[in-house]
């Protein structure tokens, strides 16, 4: 275990990195490192912790910047603890060599080690050993909600209040029912934004055109496909989202006609994966829970739809937080995954992520921001889990999109004074 602290304006920093098991459940199979970052107000060093649970999955810890507001705002009641979830940021990181020399399922099998019951014991340690045990807080943005439910579910003695903004979800998940749900979410938000800007319609279709009928390469040198261009919609759920992508195709050709440069280099970035390959290879993995292999879920709800092909009558339609099996073939940052992916896909038996007798009976307040016209995690589940999960209280508005803790201050304070108002973080 090593610690480094240092001060960075009006906040004091430690860092803290711990060495763990690849795998909780079989400490034979070797080490990884874990690292938290821990900030405070200088004034306030020894106030309440509370463990941000960053979205993802894969997703590292926030780094503290001048005017992060939300940070700002829940450094005056408590100090933080930043996680770099297993396999992310100055964590033992994955990355394509993490996996290089090994067969398809052993690589399968590594990839499992950085679920969410994984993560969940990492914080454990990190919370008895370097924390002295201490009952800490939680506040889980969009996966950090699911992550809570399983901290719930498995060591509900550590907690003793949750925060959760844009992550309350169904603890009985099912990839195929969660893609029929966000399906429809994505169509909702796609024609939203051609209201919005009816212009971008006709660019949109000009440049699937050139992609279908032109080898166009990306500066990584993968060939440009109309499909891929599809998955910028995964933006459409941010508060910037549409314009993000308005901006980005208002500049696509150039004055003779031709893709400019600068527009093929921001989708060669808004859809490769180098510094996050965990973000897709889990995406289905956060839905495998007990028996039954997730099979490309979201591919096959796609097919059975049958209204999201680029080439149909009509705007050309966008996808969302989906992965299917040919980025792996398209997308030179997933490509050495390729075969991993297929094998993790086809798992039959996984690690039951939640524990729904224990929730049920949960006893430690849980206040929730749940956005109505959420395109990344459905509303109904929320409804649901807030209705079956005792000391729930849900707030529901449509003010923000999905990143409504980091657009507004009032989202943070409101979920934690409501749990004051309820009594307050059990001792």
């Amino acid at each position: 275990m090593t610690a480094f602290s240092y001060r960075m304006r009006d906040r004091v920093i430690r860092d803290h990195t711990v060495t763990v098991p690849l795998d909780w459940t079989d400490p034979s199979r070797g080490s990884i490192e874990v690292f938290a970052r821990e900030v405070a107000h200088v004034d306030r060093q020894e106030a309440p912790i509370l463990v941000f649970l960053q979205g993802g999955p894969g997703g590292k810890g926030p780094r503290p910047m001048p005017g992060d507001d939300w940070l700002g705002e829940v450094l005056k009641t408590h100090r933080l603890l930043l996680l770099d979830q297993r396999g992310t940021g100055r964590s033992t990181r994955v990355q394509a060599s993490s996996i290089a020399g090994m067969t398809p399922a052993e690589a399968a099998d590594f990839l499992r080690c950085f679920r969410a019951e994984q993560i969940i014991a990492d914080l454990e340690h990190l919370r008895t050993t370097v924390f002295e045990g201490v009952r800490w807080q939680t506040l889980g943005q969009s996966y950090g909600g699911f992550l809570t439910l399983t901290y719930l579910s498995l060591h509900p003695e550590a907690v003793s209040a949750s925060y959760v903004t844009g992550g309350l979800t169904s603890f009985e998940p099912d990839a195929v029912d969660v893609y029929r749900r966000t399906f429809p979410r994505v169509a909702a938000k796609t024609a939203e934004f051609y209201r919005r800007y009816p212009q971008d319609a006709d660019v949109i279709a000009r440049v699937v055109d050139v992609v279908e009928n032109n080898e166009v390469r990306l500066p990584s040198g993968d060939r440009l496909s109309a499909r891929r261009l599809q998955t910028l919609g995964i933006d459409f759920g941010m508060q910037p989202g549409f314009e993000r992508l308005h901006w980005m195709f208002d500049e696509a050709f150039t004055a003779g006609g031709r893709l400019s440069d600068g527009f093929l280099a921001e989708v060669d970035a808004h859809t490769q994966y180098w510094g996050g390959p965990l973000y897709a290879l889990l995406q289905e993995e956060i839905y495998a829970s007990g028996p039954g292999a997730t099979a490309w879920a979201a591919e096959r709800v796609r097919a059975e739809l049958g209204t999201f092909e680029a080439t149909g009558s009509g705007p050309v339609p966008f996808t969302g937080e989906m992965f299917f099996p040919w980025q792996y073939d398209e997308v030179a940052s997933l490509r050495p995954f390729r075969d991993a992916a297929h094998a993790l896909a086809d798992r039959e038996d996984h690690p039951v992520l939640y524990d729904p007798d224990q929730l049920r009976r949960n006893e430690v307040p849980i206040a929730a921001a749940m956005y109505f016209d959420d395109m990344y995690v459905d509303f109904g589940y929320a409804q649901d889990t807030a209705r079956a999960v005792p000391h729930t209280h849900l707030w529901v508005t449509n003010e923000y999109e999905h990143d409504g803790l980091r657009q507004d201050t009032r989202v943070v304070r409101a979920l934690i004074d409501r749990v004051v108002a309820e009594g307050g973080p059990r001792g």
